[in-house]
């Protein structure tokens, strides 16, 4: 076996792991079974291996009318695929998933052969369940429940008790097959997500819970986004063969440390680099710290992040127009002279939409990210992190003073990581001086840190 692979260690108590989903084998000689491998390959080289392994799905094939092959197909994903894996030192935890759980003969089947704990709801036992680890609570739910419609649908009665019973664990992470919020812009109700009616109750139980984050998987990609507080961690490249976006995502798994001090991940490829990684929250720098961002500067005064493990955070300040203003104001751009700024933020449309414009190659269109609106005549106060380390989730905001982040709305499957910030940065005004795309307000302010 290749060389070994050093973990990210907690501090002491806390917790070491490792996630990854999606591989959609257990068929002998097939192509995910070699993918599945070549992931599995990578755990392996973990140094020390981790204490569990969290599995968020579609580990077979399935989706067949016949038992007996779908039985076939979990014995083989278990007893040959996962020969290498003591369960008993190093358990392995799985969600339902859509591959998995699609009719009642498989949810009967994913019980049988897994045995997991049946401390469910009424109906669901086996299928949504929760696990104690000392100070860590992990609950897993069925995204997919028959009872109450198939796929995208969720018990929600069931994970608010249980979260409130357990209100004393220090960590709670919930697991699902569906992501709640699109990813890659892959999204439709059912179908990409968990049902658009369950979406805001499921993400305010969690919230009022102090969840730490929910994992899902089935977009097949890795995907890391924030919504008022909570993470949504996406990891479906365990070994089904397809991508979404192909050339952008990767198969890969996750290994996690988790302690008093947050979440720390890197995302390992199947040659078992390090592709992405995230300390979560993020340490922000002391508010004595910030300085202001003057009208006009160039980057002997401010150069963007240096690295993906590197963010920048602003703070807005001012007061909007007096009336609701649709053009374009920008509140701040960097550019090179003679090209379109690749990086844009202002307000855009008659909801003064906070927008971040980020162009990456000359002549190919631009993507959106979208925050929250600004009324007119309003005092805001508003905080935004840049973090190329999260992807399309690394557009970030929150009112100044409040702790919860959240990710801007976006359709892109990439981020700020690619970015080469520019040398010129305005503000108040676009790159063209200042009667281009000007803030309609008063008393803006830009400081950062």
């Amino acid at each position: 076996m290749s060389r070994s692979i050093p973990s990210l260690l907690p501090a002491k108590g806390g917790h070491q792991f490792v996630l990854y989903g999606d591989s959609c084998s257990g068929v002998p000689g097939a192509l995910h079974e070699r993918t599945f491998a070549s992931v599995n390959t990578v755990v392996q080289r973990l140094d020390p291996p981790p204490e569990f392994i969290l599995f968020p799905g579609d580990e077979v094939i399935g989706l067949t009318a016949d038992a007996d092959d779908l039985r076939a197909q979990w014995r083989h994903w278990l007893d040959v695929e996962m020969s290498w894996l003591d369960r008993a030192k190093t358990p392995l935890w799985h969600t339902t998933g859509n591959h998995t759980t699609y009719d009642r003969m498989s949810e009967a089947i994913f019980r049988e052969i897994l045995s997991l704990p049946e401390n469910g709801p009424q109906g669901q036992k086996g299928l949504a369940y929760w696990v104690r680890r000392d100070d860590l609570l992990l609950v897993f739910v069925h995204t997919l429940a028959t009872e109450l419609g198939g796929e995208g649908h969720v018990e929600m009665e069931w994970l608010q008790a249980t979260l409130e019973s357990h209100a004393d664990a220090r960590h709670k992470i919930v697991l699902g097959h569906h992501p709640v919020f699109p990813v890659n812009g892959f999204s439709g109700t059912y179908q990409r997500e968990i049902g658009h009616e369950y979406s805001e109750r499921f993400w305010d139980i969690l919230i009022k819970a102090d969840v730490l984050a929910y994992v899902c998987s089935h977009i097949l990609a890795f995907d890391v986004q924030v919504k008022r507080g909570v993470l949504q961690i996406c990891t479906a490249g365990a070994g089904t063969a397809h991508r979404m976006p192909e050339g952008v995502e990767y198969l890969h798994c996750i290994q996690a440390a988790l302690d008093e001090e947050g979440l720390r991940y890197q995302v390992l490829d199947t040659e078992g680099a390090v592709r992405e990684r995230l300390q979560w929250p993020p340490l922000l720098k002391a508010d004595s710290e910030w300085r202001e961002l003057l009208a006009d500067i160039s980057s002997a005064s401010f150069s963007g992040p240096r690295g993906t493990d590197d963010f920048v955070e602003f703070r807005l300040t001012g007061r909007t127009s007096g009336q609701p203003h649709a053009p374009a104001q920008t509140i701040f751009s960097a550019f090179t002279p003679a090209a379109i700024a690749p990086l844009w933020l202002g307000l855009r449309g008659e909801r003064q939409t906070l927008t971040l414009i980020l162009g990456r190659t000359p002549g190919r269109s631009p993507h959106y990210w979208f925050g929250p609106d600004l009324a007119a005549d309003r005092e805001f106060d508003v905080d935004v992190l840049l973090h190329p380390g999260m992807g399309p989730g690394g557009v970030l905001y929150r009112m100044h003073g409040e702790s919860a982040w959240s990710s801007f709305e976006a359709a892109s499957s990439t981020g700020l990581e690619s970015l080469v910030w520019p040398l010129h940065w305005s503000r108040g005004h676009g790159q063209n001086g200042p009667d281009d795309r000007p803030f309609a307000g008063t008393g803006l302010q830009v400081s950062f840190r």
